[in-house]
């Protein structure tokens, strides 16, 4: 695993938003980070998901989290503008932007996947997060050291055989990532890197894996120390840099 021990303060009085936050890896950061002290919005399209993880941090006492239902692939434009407005109006800025909820669609050979299926991956998981990204980069401007994080791949590293449009939208978001970091580059004070998660024991694996025992992979809060690392002030300065939660 990726090596750090964050303290307990890390995120204190900081204001970070999840995609995905209901479940699997998008749940497990957004507690963490309300455990060291951030101020949560979880945003991701089941209500109910997101209920559970707002009960969990409020139980535990942490920050009171607040709760965004919105589908990223039905929303239109002035949904994101809409969504920024809220933000700006009740915070006044944003400290951290974790890009982690993306759809895996069919495993297939690019010869036999659908216009449809590629279009709709393609949709969720790059057009949804650069709408995202361009709608909050003002917020995230007004941060004194703000942090966003890009949810990649292995299969966004080097092309790989039947991964179809998941595998293309990893490298559109590392594409996204790295013009980013460098247009930002000495200009404000926010940041952008990547993380590759590895195999981990979530819904999207064992959909990816069928075959596979989810015990021979780490649970979703084990692989939190880069989540905690890239999203905290120790990681300031560090741009553009591609990172595996699971270092061999």
């Amino acid at each position: 695993m990726f090596n750090y021990s964050a303290r307990p303060d890390l995120l204190k009085d900081r204001v970070i938003l999840v995609t995905g936050a209901g479940r699997g890896i998008g749940a497990a950061a957004a507690t963490t980070y309300a455990a060291h002290g951030a101020t949560v919005l979880l945003l991701g399209k089941t209500e109910a998901n997101l209920a559970a993880v707002y009960d969990e941090i409020e139980a535990a006492g942490h920050p009171q989290p607040v709760v965004i239902p919105f589908n990223l692939e039905t929303a239109l434009p002035h949904q994101y503008d809409e969504l920024a407005a809220m933000i700006e109006a009740e915070f006044g800025h944003l400290d951290g932007l974790l890009h982690n909820a993306s759809i895996i669609g069919p495993r297939t050979p690019i010869e036999q996947l659908s216009g449809e299926h590629f279009m709709r991956v393609m949709h969720v998981n790059v057009n949804a997060t650069f709408m995202l990204t361009s709608a909050l980069l003002p917020l995230l401007k007004l941060s004194r050291d703000a942090s966003m994080v890009f949810t990649s791949s292995s299969v966004g590293r080097k092309g790989r055989a039947y991964w179809g449009a998941y595998g293309v939208s990893k490298f559109a978001t590392e594409g996204l990532m790295q013009t980013l970091a460098d247009e930002l580059e000495n200009l404000a004070s926010v940041r952008a890197n990547s993380i590759n998660p590895g195999g981990t024991r979530t819904e999207m694996r064992a959909q990816a894996y069928p075959a596979e025992n989810p015990l021979n992979n780490p649970a979703p809060e084990e692989i939190m120390p880069v989540y905690l690392y890239l999203m905290g002030p120790d990681s300031r300065g560090v741009n553009g840099q591609a990172f595996d939660a699971q270092q061999k």
